[in-house]
């Protein structure tokens, strides 16, 4: 009995969007009204990625959509932006498998690979013929990356790694896993335990994955734990540009950027599905409860925060395009957006009553999933501490 989903324009921002801005979020929107709504439930239901969709979404450009070149669709971040929410609209795990593969895969191998590596696996990665995943959180580290232990040691003419990571999206289905290592460096002080990113083909002898199962949230996702075990790489697949914490870090604020839009996406959906259920619910008098005081007061705190996350993230965007972006614009963004689709979340499961935990609606899915979006990619609070570390200039961790 689920409501076909209705565009969420209070603002009448869509007046503002160019004509390729409005195309793109259309080719994503009715990518995901034809393809995934319909499939959706029964994937998060048995904990099924729908895998079948990954070459469409090659063809469309979905992959690495703002990078240009190397078959890349050379979108603006506005437009990626848009992406994002259309697909997080559909299913926050979704969506973080295409971040995963744009933001975190495709963005480091651009942004620090050599013309070689870029050229072997950005072609590849774009149509979906290949995959990956990113390996930087572990089992004892994740607010705190710097904690890592996994180490790549030099030996002859390349590396070997050694250690685990975990939580980590697309792990088992993964062609190649881009994997930050301290480089022990006993010849040179001030170059010891440097950070470094990697690429190691997941097929290498050593390299093993392992799905978390049992998960609540993400479930039409594929997460997993990395194992790395003398794990040997030729010198070629270090990613020369990476160094320091800094390298991961910029990855993780491309990624970031996604989620603040997606999260708007998730909120976009349990919104249009509590409107329209308060509108055609009747309780009391014969009366659809939309007409009821604290129904409405409900809906309107929804459209305000989702309207103002929506300035906030366009607003960003178009900083983004021009260049002048900060890592802390990012942070306000995905702490403050994230929030508030929860929130809405939780709201619209209340005016759907016990309707609102069955799977014939999707408020539920969200929340459950959102739950875990606001831990990833930097924890609520971990954002408070960035956004305080830029405000006062003093850090607190």
């Amino acid at each position: 009995m689920g409501f076909k989903f209705q565009n969420v324009d209070f603002l009448h921002l869509d007046a503002g969007f160019s004509e390729d801005e409005l195309l793109v979020r259309k080719t994503a929107r009715d990518f995901v009204d034809d393809n995934l709504v319909p499939i959706i439930e029964d994937c998060f239901r048995e904990g099924r990625f729908p895998r079948e969709l990954v070459p469409v979404m090659g063809e469309l450009g979905f992959f690495g959509a703002n990078l240009e070149g190397y078959g890349c669709a050379g979108m603006s971040n506005v437009e990626y932006g848009l992406v994002m929410q259309e697909l997080e609209r559909g299913d926050s795990g979704f969506r973080s498998f295409v971040s995963v593969q744009s933001a975190l895969v495709m963005y480091p191998i651009y942004t620090f690979g050599s013309e070689e590596q870029k050229n072997t696996w950005l072609p590849a990665l774009a149509k979906g013929e290949k995959l990956g995943c990113f390996g930087l959180t572990e089992p004892g580290f994740g607010s705190n990356p710097g904690g890592m232990t996994t180490t790549a040691r030099k030996s002859g003419d390349g590396y070997i790694l050694n250690g685990e990571k975990m939580w980590i999206t697309s792990g088992s289905i993964a062609d190649v896993a881009v994997i930050w290592a301290k480089v022990p460096d006993e010849t040179n002080p001030a170059e010891d335990n440097r950070v470094r990113g990697f690429l190691v083909e997941t097929d290498r002898p050593g390299f093993s994955a392992k799905d978390v199962h049992g998960k609540w949230s993400l479930r039409a996702s594929i997460t997993s734990g990395l194992s790395l075990v003398d794990v040997h790489i030729p010198a070629g697949n270090l990613l020369p540009g990476t160094g320091g914490l800094k390298s991961p870090l910029m990855c993780l604020n491309q990624a970031r950027y996604g989620i603040s839009w997606g999260a708007i996406g998730a909120a976009m959906d349990c919104y249009s599905t509590a409107l329209q259920y308060a509108q055609t619910r009747k309780q009391f008098h014969n009366q659809p409860i939309a007409s009821h005081q604290l129904i409405q007061e409900k809906l309107v705190w929804m459209i305000s925060e989702i309207s103002k996350a929506q300035l906030l993230s366009l607003h960003i965007g178009r900083l983004k395009d021009a260049g002048k972006v900060g890592h802390e614009h990012i942070s306000l963004a995905k702490r403050n957006n994230v929030w508030m689709a929860l929130e809405t979340a939780r709201m619209a499961r209340d005016i759907l009553g016990a309707n609102g935990i069955t799977e014939d609606y999707p408020i539920m899915r969200h929340s459950m999933n959102l739950e875990s979006v606001k831990t990833y990619e930097g924890t609520h609070d971990i954002h408070a501490l960035i956004l305080g570390h830029s405000i006062t200039g003093i850090a607190a961790y």
